[in-house]
């Protein structure tokens, strides 16, 4: 037994299509169909674009050419 999840297509006349996966051997084959109710959209529907986001900036210009970031540098001997 396998659970498959797809997307089918129901015609107005109330015939499904759905695609398979191709190692599905041809046959018969007991089927459960459970619906969703929420229609899924159209592939041609194009989602909205979300703005970019816009993270705030703060500057502080620029770093001192002799700045050292060393751990040896930043604590004393006591690590702090």
């Amino acid at each position: 037994m396998r659970t498959l999840e797809t997307t089918a297509n129901v015609t107005s006349d109330g015939k499904i299509t759905l695609q398979l996966p191709p190692d599905i051997p041809a046959g018969e084959y007991q089927v459960v169909l459970v619906l969703d109710q929420t229609i899924v959209p159209e592939a041609s529907e194009t989602p909205k674009k979300r703005p970019p986001l816009n993270f705030p900036v703060d500057s502080y210009g620029s770093w001192s050419p002799n700045l050292s970031l060393r751990r040896e540098d930043m604590y004393d001997e006591w690590g702090r």
